[in-house]
C-alpha cells in the first residue's frame, strides 16, 4: 500500500469513527430533520453549470420545469449568466444557487472575474482569464483574493434580480484548500446563503485528500453553528452510453442509503454550440436524455425515493 492509499484509508477509519460528531446537537439526518419518516431516502438531482452557455440554460429550464432535476446553480461570470437571471427573476420559485467560479476550464470559450483585476490578480492567467485548473488557482491565487472575487459574484447575481437558494463550487476549487474552505464559508454565512457543506463521512474524505482529517472539525464547528450539512453527496454518473449511465444511475439509486443525497449532472443539447465548447458535450447530452425520460421519474417512485431541492432545506439553514 502506497503513502496515498495509506492516506485514505486512514481519513476513511477516521471519518467512520468520527462522522456522527458533527451531527452533535441533532443526529438525526437531514430527511428526518425535514419531517420524513427514519430510513427515508431523499434525492436531489442538481444541475451544475447553469449560465454557462445557451445550450446549458435551455435544457436545465426545461429539466426543471418538466423533468427530474430538482435545482441547479448558475455560473456568474459566464457569458449567458444574463439570460438565466432573468429566467430566475421570472420564476421565483426556481431553486437555483450560484456555482461559484474561480476557474475557466475550456480550450477557447473563456471567462473573467467579476471583480476589478487588479483586485484578484491571483485569479487570472497570462491571457487575463481564469485560470484553467484547480491546482492553478491554488498555486496562484490568496484566500482573500478568493474571498472578494465570490462576493463579487454574489453581488452581481442579486444585482441582476436572482434570489439564490445556495451557493456551492464550480470544480470543487473552494474545498481544495481549507483557507478557501473558510472564506467560502464566511462569506456565505455574510450573504446569508446556505453553502453547500458535507457530512464528514468515508466517501466524502475518500473523495477530499486535499482536506484531510482538519475538515472533520470544521465540519463538526459549522453543524454546531446551524449550517446543514448533505448526508451524501455524488459528484456525477459514469459510462459512455446512454444506457450505460442509465444503468449507472439505478444502482446508484437503488444503494442510496436514508437521508439526503445530492447527485450532480450536466446538462445540455445535441447542438452545434455546446460540442463547440466542449468534448464532453455528449456525456451532458445523456444526462438531459436521462432527467427527462418519464421512465426514470416512474423508477424513482417506484424505489420510494423522495425528491428533493435546496429550497426544502433553507428552513433549516435560516432557524
Amino acid at each position: 500500500m502506497n503513502r496515498r492509499e495509506l492516506l485514505t484509508t486512514g481519513l476513511v477509519a477516521t471519518g467512520a469513527i468520527l462522522a456522527g460528531a458533527a451531527r452533535a446537537a441533532d443526529n438525526r439526518d437531514l430527511a428526518e430533520r425535514l419531517g420524513q419518516p427514519k430510513g427515508t431516502r431523499m434525492l436531489m438531482i442538481h444541475a451544475d453549470d447553469v449560465g454557462m452557455c445557451r445550450s446549458v440554460n435551455a435544457t436545465t429550464i426545461k429539466a426543471m420545469t418538466e423533468g427530474v432535476v430538482t435545482s441547479g446553480s448558475v455560473m456568474v461570470p459566464c457569458p449567458w449568466f444574463p439570460e438565466i437571471a432573468n429566467w430566475s427573476k421570472e420564476h421565483p420559485e426556481a431553486d437555483l444557487g450560484l456555482h461559484l467560479t474561480l476557474t475557466s476550464e475550456w480550450r477557447y470559450y473563456r471567462w473573467r472575474p467579476v471583480s476589478p483585476p487588479d483586485k484578484v490578480k491571483g485569479l487570472l492567467d497570462p491571457d487575463g482569464f481564469m485560470w484553467r485548473s484547480v491546482e492553478q488557482v491554488v498555486a496562484h491565487a490568496s484566500p482573500e483574493e478568493v474571498a472578494t472575487e465570490i462576493k463579487a459574484q454574489i453581488d452581481r447575481a442579486r444585482q441582476f434580480g436572482m434570489k439564490p437558494t445556495h451557493v456551492d463550487s464550480h470544480m470543487g476549487t473552494l474545498f481544495a484548500d481549507l483557507r478557501y474552505f473558510d472564506a467560502y464559508t464566511r462569506v456565505a454565512r455574510e450573504a446569508g446563503l446556505m453553502p453547500m457543506v458535507l457530512a464528514p463521512t468515508p466517501e466524502v474524505l475518500a473523495e477530499a485528500r486535499e482536506l484531510g482529517t482538519e475538515y472533520i472539525q470544521r465540519a463538526k464547528t459549522l453543524h454546531s453553528q446551524g449550517f446543514v450539512l448533505l448526508d451524501q453527496l455524488s459528484t456525477g454518473l459514469k459510462g459512455g452510453s446512454l444506457e450505460e449511465r442509465t444503468d449507472v444511475f439505478k444502482k446508484f439509486v437503488r444503494g442510496l442509503k436514508p437521508g439526503v443525497t445530492e447527485l450532480i449532472v450536466h446538462l445540455a443539447g445535441n447542438d452545434d454550440e455546446i460540442q463547440h465548447v466542449t468534448g464532453n458535450w455528449a456525456a451532458r447530452f445523456h444526462d438531459y436524455t436521462l432527467c427527462m425520460d418519464p421512465a426514470i421519474r416512474r423508477f424513482l417512485a417506484d424505489e420510494g425515493i423522495k425528491l428533493v431541492g435546496y429550497r426544502e432545506l433553507q428552513p433549516l439553514w435560516k432557524a
